[in-house]
């Protein structure tokens, strides 16, 4: 899943409002910020196998760091409680939580059965969504949708940027995921690990527009003036 998550942290931002888009990405995004690191690092593996399924080339070979179920209790609380210390607001926190949570379990309802539930786990968790194209989309589009139309209305643009700068994040979130499901395979898993790196920059991205919105609906417009010549005469003396 993809957009699903970012739908998830955009939507999250009715329920935390003090809490800028940009940590909500970071935490609905955070364990497929770090895989690729551990990619790298040859900690984890993926192959490349088109086919694998209808959605995705990629067989997630080996990340129980990143993915299994008890590593990632374990990093939404760490995240949330950095956040706790950090910034002092415990309704933020708690939603990062989970938020980060949110992640696997989206991830357990598309993937395949490859989620272990702890690192050394021999028993993996997968509903097997991606096996369809269609349903796939159809899900993912709608929480998508739905968490950007909750940014939308829980937010406004203090700026034209505010307003340019979430269209292009959104129509832009829209392109990356269509290539993604209909465009090649990558050339290796090393390319799986840099490309993944460029998750960041929405990160980045996000706390940028973040800055240009401010919580709550847009301030009403003050109703226009009409100048009443009968009115405005003075009082006869």
């Amino acid at each position: 899943m993809f957009i699903g998550h970012f739908g998830v942290a955009l939507g999250a931002k009715k329920i935390s409002p003090r809490t800028s888009l940009g940590t909500l990405v970071m935490a609905a995004q955070f364990v497929d910020l770090i895989w690729p690191i551990f990619l790298l690092l040859g900690i984890e593996r993926v192959i490349v196998a088109p086919g694998a399924t209808a959605v995705t080339p990629l067989d997630f070979y080996s990340y129980p760091l990143s993915h299994s179920l008890l590593a990632d209790v374990g990093w939404a609380f760490l995240f949330a409680g950095i956040y706790r210390v950090a910034k002092g607001d415990s309704r933020g926190a708690v939603c990062l939580w989970f938020v980060l949570m949110s992640h696997w379990m989206l991830d357990a309802l598309t993937h395949q059965p490859d989620l272990p539930l702890y690192p050394g786990s021999t028993m993996y968790v997968g509903l097997g969504l991606w096996n369809s194209r269609f349903w796939t989309i159809l899900i993912e589009g709608i929480i998508f949708f739905i968490g950007a139309r909750r940014y939308a209305r829980a937010t406004h643009p203090r700026d034209r940027v505010g307003t340019v700068a979430f269209r292009f994040f959104i129509a832009l979130l829209i392109l990356f995921y269509l290539i993604s499901i209909f465009g090649p395979p990558p050339p290796s898993e090393r390319a799986v690990a840099w490309g993944s790196l460029g998750l960041w920059l929405f990160v980045i991205w996000a706390y940028w527009l973040d800055r240009h919105r401010l919580p709550g609906p847009p301030p009403p417009r003050a109703a226009p003036t009409t100048f009443d010549p009968i009115s405005a005469q003075p009082p006869a003396q």
